[in-house]
């Protein structure tokens, strides 16, 4: 009985976390993770962010996981809407600021942040002696509205993101007359980011030399080149950041509990985790975002990650973003 029983004890528990797409966390520093909690971490990939949150919505009662990563600032008010997280608010999470705190009670604790921005492919402008867009109404006409590519607000955080950001700029009407417009002229839409990113920007073989990413996507540009140095950092990198006023967005993503998580003590210990020293630093260079945890160093292509100057959002905006979603399929996507 004895021996049974420690055996019973040995066996690693296994934690269960699912995150969107994107999620990239060193492997070395997960396996010390199962070591110090003899534990064995399970990770599920949930698509873009809001593919992840419409499958947790849909498997609410029977759970996919213990823990979730990759919800944002844009999303946390549907997941409070569906109840889909248990509270907890874990120590670590004192060394964030305060200004990027996502909620009191600790439904998501703030791991990173980013600013959701327009790219550029600076040879293509180059090549075909085009100037830059300079607003958002620039950007609509047909001169620049079929050379850009943007995400789904529907199914992508960052698509829902840029969608904020032009209903914060516009105002409602304003907005759809402007997505309609641009849609018309020519922008493409696509299902997630990667796509946007990796199949539809021009740097990667695609067709569209303006993209919808991330401030800090040059520098990752510039770190995954074959002759990258951090002693000897070129002059430019080849993408470049289109802060055009009213395109800009603070994104804040999070790590939470699932309601119904069968390892709920391992779970906290993995929120601790990813708000941890040695996740924080390794976040930058993996998912190229920033770590929230102040003070935590950055590599030196990090000078290419321009930053941007933020519009103050009005606070009804990020009440139900759902509403906003489904009002531009109903104004934008279905409008003839």
């Amino acid at each position: 009985m004895g021996l049974a029983s420690a055996q019973t004890q040995a066996t690693p528990a296994t934690l269960t976390v699912i995150t969107h797409d994107s999620f990239d966390v060193d492997k070395k520093l997960v396996a010390s993770f199962e070591t110090a909690n003899n534990a064995r971490v399970r990770f599920v990939k949930g698509g873009d962010a809001g593919e992840l949150l419409n499958r947790l919505v849909l498997t609410r009662r029977a759970p996919l996981a213990d823990v979730v990563y990759g919800l944002d600032n844009s999303l946390l008010s549907r997941a409070r809407q569906f109840d889909l997280l248990q509270a907890y608010r874990s120590p670590e999470l004192a060394k964030v600021p305060a200004a990027y705190h996502l909620d009191d009670a600790g439904l998501l604790n703030t791991v990173d942040y980013g600013y959701v921005a327009l790219n550029y492919d600076r040879a293509y402008f180059q090549k075909v002696g085009l100037s830059l867009p300079r607003s958002l109404d620039d950007l609509k006409s047909p001169q620049y509205a079929k050379l850009t590519v943007v995400a789904s607000p529907a199914t992508s955080s960052p698509g829902l993101a840029f969608l904020l950001a032009t209903v914060n700029h516009y105002g409602e009407a304003g907005a759809w007359q402007w997505w309609r417009d641009a849609r018309l002229n020519g922008l493409k839409v696509t299902r997630g980011w990667s796509d946007a990113y990796n199949k539809e920007f021009t740097r990667n073989g695609g067709r569209y030399p303006i993209v919808l990413s991330y401030a800090s996507s040059p520098a990752a540009e510039v770190f995954y080149a074959d002759s990258y140095d951090a002693k000897k950092l070129p002059a430019q990198s080849p993408t470049a950041n289109l802060f055009l006023p009213g395109s800009t967005w603070l994104q804040l993503e999070g790590v939470g509990i699932l309601k119904g998580a069968k390892q709920p003590a391992l779970a906290r210990k993995f929120v601790d985790f990813m708000l941890g020293g040695s996740v924080q630093a390794d976040i930058p260079t993996r998912m190229w975002i920033y770590p929230a945890v102040g003070g935590t160093p950055l590599d030196p292509v990090f000078k290419f990650a321009t930053l941007p100057e933020l519009s103050a959002v009005k606070p009804s905006l990020t009440a139900n973003p759902q509403r906003l979603v489904d009002a531009w399929v109903t104004q934008v996507l279905r409008a003839r």
